[in-house]
């Protein structure tokens, strides 16, 4: 089970959420307390930092000292906007012009 010293605040909704580390490295925000209907296994491991892994059909049932959460991204209750996929994109308007080329 997990303990509260590692439990944030959520900066849009301000639930209290756990960050933890994913296989390939990233943090990932999940709700603080267990879920039964949450799609990751949480543990910590030998050094102390709260890792997830998806539960999926190779490994679908939690395994040793995990416990079954919820991704915070799918319970927020004010989430925050999104943003452009490129920084300082700017929309376009009217029609590009061609190159004038002779034939």
């Amino acid at each position: 089970m997990p303990t509260d010293h590692d439990v944030t605040l959520c900066p849009s909704c301000y639930a209290p959420i756990r960050w933890t580390v994913t296989a390939a490295a990233k943090r990932l925000p999940v709700d603080a307390e267990p879920s039964a209907d949450g799609n990751l296994a949480v543990y910590t491991d030998g050094t102390g930092r709260v890792r997830s892994r998806a539960l999926t059909k190779d490994r679908p049932t939690l395994e040793h000292n995990e416990w079954q959460a919820m991704p915070h991204f799918a319970t927020c209750k004010a989430p925050p906007a999104r943003r452009s996929t490129r920084p300082g994109a700017r929309t376009r308007t009217g029609v590009r012009p061609t190159p004038w080329r002779p034939r």
